[in-house]
């Protein structure tokens, strides 16, 4: 049986982009904009907001006759959190095989680079 966690699905993180970005949003907003992008069915996103709520990512309040949705976390608070599970979970805690991984694969553009070199600098003062 698979355990609770709090660490967001893709499909959870696709939600709460959603709602960070717009602020308190019904359903019906975050269902608007999740079809442009591929077909969705209106019930699954309500169903994956109440799994949110569930999660205490989401918080809501009916405004209207319709509940609206807000994030309980910052999204800087909570990607922190996911990528410190992956880290954990993948490289045993240790984000130094991650750096790597992601300089050797060329996925960090010599801006990426510059800007980390001058937050280690930052760092090491």
């Amino acid at each position: 049986m698979k355990t609770k966690t709090n660490v967001l699905t893709p499909q959870e993180l696709e939600i709460m982009k959603v709602v960070w970005e717009r602020g308190a949003s019904t359903v019906r907003d975050v269902y608007e904009l999740l079809r442009k992008k591929r077909k969705v069915a209106y019930t699954t996103v309500m169903t994956m907001m109440n799994i949110l709520v569930d999660k205490k990512h989401l918080q809501r309040e009916k405004v209207d006759g319709a509940y609206r949705y807000e994030p309980t976390k910052p999204k800087k608070q909570v990607v922190g959190a996911m990528v410190r599970d992956f880290v954990g979970r993948v490289f045993d805690g240790s984000a130094r095989p991650l750096l790597l991984q992601l300089v050797e694969d060329r996925h960090l553009t010599e801006a990426d680079l510059q800007e980390i070199e001058q937050l280690i600098e930052e760092k090491l003062k």
